[in-house]
This record gives C-alpha cells, sequence and structure tokens, in this order.
C-alpha cells in the first residue's frame, strides 16, 4: 500500500461501506446508460447539424466544443454543490440542465438557429459534469480495494448508452421532416427526465463534521503529489485525445462520402467500446495494478491513431473508434482511480471537481481545434496528435511506477 493510501486510510474507516457503495453503483449505472444516452445525441448529431447551420465550415465542431465548455465550467460548481447541499442535490440539478439541453436544441434546429445550438449544447455540457460525477459518487462509501470496481460498474452503465443513444437518433432522425435530428433532441430530454428519477434512489452520506475540521488540507497540498499530477495526465491525455477523434469522426465519415447511419453507427460502436470494457476494468487494476492497466490503455489509444492515419474506409474509421473507446476506457479508470488515492473523505469534492476542472478544459480545446484542423488540414493530422501526447503520458506514467511506494 503507498504512503498516501496509508495516510488516508485510518480516516476512512468511518466512511466504508461496501454495500452501500454497491447498491449506489447499481443505481448509478442505470442512470450513467440514460444520462449518457443524452451526450451521444449530442455527439453523433451537433457536428452535422453545424456543419450546415454554422456561417463557416470551420466551426462545424463548434457545438460539441460548446458542449465540452460547459462540462469544464460545470465541474467546479458541482463539486461546491456536493459539498454544501450533498451528492443528489448536485446530481440533480445537473439532470435540469439536461432536460433543458434537449428542448433548447430542438427549437434551434427548427429555426435554423445556430448560436441557439451552441446554447443547447453548453446546457449539456453542464449536464455531462454532473453525470460524469456519478463514478465518484459510487466511490464515496467504498473501500480502496472496492473503488476500482464500483467506478467501472458505473461506468459500464454507459454500454446501454452506446445503444440508446445511437438508436435514438436513426429512429428519430426523421420524424420531423425536414427538421433532421428535431425529434432526437426531444428524446435527449426524455433521457434526462428518466436519469433524474432513478437519481431518487442513491443514498451518499456526507462526511462528519468533526473529522473535516481536522483532517482537511488545503488544495494545493494535494495536487502537489505526484500520483495525482499523473492521474491528470493520463485522465487529460486519455479523454481529450478521445474527444478530438471522436467530436470529428462522424463529420469526417460524412466528408468521405459515408452515410449518416454509418457515423452514427461508427459512434455506437465507440462507445460501446468505451464502456463495455467496465465489466472487468476494476477487476483487471486490482489484479494487475493500476499503472498497468492505464499504460494499456494509453497503448491503445495510440493503436487508434495508427488506424486512422491507415485509411478513411469505414472499417478503418470503426476500428480505429473501437480501439480508442477502449484505450480511453482503461485509462480513465485508471486516472481516476489513482486520484481517488489522492484525497481524504473531506477533501474529496474539492479533489476530484478540480481534477475534471483540468480534464474538461483541455477536452474544450482538442474539441475546437479538432473542427479547424479538420477543415484545414484534414483527417489525417488529428490522429498525428495522438501520438506526442500519449508518448508524454505515458512517461510520467512508467516514471511513477518505478518510484518506490513510500516516496509517492
Amino acid at each position: 500500500m503507498s504512503a498516501v493510501a496509508e495516510s488516508i486510510e485510518p480516516i476512512l474507516h468511518a466512511h466504508i461501506d461496501d454495500r452501500l457503495a454497491r447498491r449506489n453503483a447499481m443505481v448509478l449505472a442505470v442512470a450513467q446508460a440514460l444520462a449518457g444516452g443524452n451526450n451521444t445525441v449530442i455527439v453523433s448529431t451537433a457536428s452535422i447539424v453545424g456543419a450546415v447551420l454554422a456561417p463557416d465550415k470551420g466551426l462545424a465542431t463548434l457545438p460539441i466544443t460548446c458542449m465540452v465548455i460547459g462540462m469544464w465550467l460545470g465541474t467546479l460548481p458541482v463539486g461546491a454543490l456536493a459539498k454544501r447541499f450533498g451528492r443528489r442535490f448536485a446530481l440533480q440539478t445537473g439532470s435540469l440542465f439536461g432536460v433543458a439541453s434537449g428542448l433548447i436544441s430542438y427549437s434551434a434546429v427548427m429555426q435554423g438557429n445556430f448560436w441557439l445550438l451552441l446554447i443547447g449544447t453548453f446546457c449539456g455540457g453542464l449536464y455531462a459534469a454532473a453525470h460524469q460525477s456519478y463514478r465518484f459518487a459510487a466511490a464515496d462509501t467504498a473501500s480502496e480495494a472496492f473503488r476500482p470496481k464500483v467506478v467501472s460498474w458505473v461506468l459500464a452503465g454507459g454500454v446501454f448508452a452506446a445503444v440508446i443513444g445511437p438508436q435514438l437518433v436513426i429512429f428519430t432522425k426523421d420524424l420531423l421532416p425536414p427538421h433532421l435530428f428535431a425529434a432526437s433532441y426531444l428524446g435527449q430530454s426524455a433521457c434526462a427526465v428518466l436519469a433524474a428519477i432513478v437519481l431518487v434512489f442513491v443514498k451518499v452520506p456526507p462526511a462528519p463534521a468533526e473529522k473535516r475540521i481536522e483532517s482537511a488540507r488545503p488544495l494545493l497540498a494535494v495536487v502537489q503529489a505526484p500520483r495525482f499530477i499523473v492521474a491528470v495526465a493520463c485522465g487529460v491525455a486519455s479523454y481529450a485525445m478521445m474527444n478530438m477523434i471522436m467530436t470529428s469522426a462522424p463529420l469526417a465519415m460524412v466528408g468521405c462520402g459515408h452515410s449518416v447511419t454509418d457515423a452514427t453507427l461508427g459512434i455506437q460502436w465507440h462507445v460501446l467500446a468505451m464502456y463495455a470494457p467496465s465489466f472487468v476494468t476494476g477487476s483487471l487494476i486490482a489484479r494487475f495494478g493500476v499503472e498497468r492497466i492505464t499504460g494499456i490503455g494509453l497503448v491503445l489509444v495510440g493503436l487508434a491513431g495508427v488506424v486512422g492515419i491507415a485509411g478513411i474506409s469505414v472499417a478503418h474509421f470503426w476500428t480505429g473508434l473501437i480501439l480508442l473507446g477502449l484505450g480511453w476506457n482503461l485509462a480513465f479508470i485508471g486516472a481516476t482511480t489513482m486520484v481517488t488515492q489522492c484525497h481524504r473523505p473531506d477533501e474529496r469534492n474539492k479533489v476530484q471537481a478540480f481534477n475534471d476542472f483540468l480534464i474538461f478544459g483541455s477536452m474544450a480545446l482538442s474539441s475546437f481545434s479538432s473542427g479547424q484542423l479538420l477543415e484545414y488540414v484534414g483527417w489525417t493530422a488529428i490522429n498525428e496528435v495522438i501520438f506526442p501526447t500519449i508518448f508524454v503520458a505515458g512517461a510520467m506514467l512508467a516514471w511513477l511506477a518505478m518510484r518506490k511506494p513510500a516516496a509517492v
């Protein structure tokens, strides 16, 4: 056990309840399936709608960038709300924005208003900031050994999101002709309503006040730890690169002559690959170690870039997206697990929110740049960006793994 874990473990005993953690993980997995379906609708449609409505084709991915900016700017408020009013209140506040996102995006399509679409996807990002924290909510009462499993179980709900979102798009995209995807956004709002109902059953006790006063450290003291820095680096590399490719892939596929259905199914396979391994990722981390599994994930993200450069057939796009999803799953769950090893219970909201603030901030940059890169230098250049990013994160991870545990 690392020195960080040893310093935290005595404080955790008052909060550990693996049975409650298991129950919450199951509830949150269902909510994740519905909330993730909301996200998948935006990813599958927004760049295509943006290409039609935007005044400049280079702004086609700006709606998804606005979603990511919403995720970025929403992370710290979600953490503050969770600390002040509790996890469930923070998550339900996010659900309200999920409902608003679909309704506003529907109005944007009906009116042909690009700027209104940006507001709608921004609200979707605020919602995503809330449901991205589902994984931390499940880990709140879990023991150190059980944390990777509950985190991965929650993310496993994304397997169903991978079916719900794309199939919702495929079956609703033409229901309100000639307004492509208008009905899809109404379905997106319905998913958020159902997720809010499920969240009623989440139970996460707050940290005792006396422990909070005695043990809370300044945020700077926590985030300077090498383990936290490496965890953020791996989270940024895996999520930012995944988002950059995923954001531009539907538009690139359509631009290469493939159908909207092919592009949507490509995203479906990608999201399935993102979440399907979650059923076993926690067990793999427990058996082989978090650094090793995270490293394998980074390698798979790099392989996705290789496939993306190799060709532009449907098979190339789909294979690359699948590898990208698999790599993201291993690397991101690994990075999340490392973050939970860096803080005490009374520090969890601010540390977790700061971690997501950094990750989603990098995603905003990658999302916006993907549209510019695709428009002006092409699909190959987007894939080439992966390699230096993954190399830096992998080198930092290797350095951490070689350190003596007592020095972490």
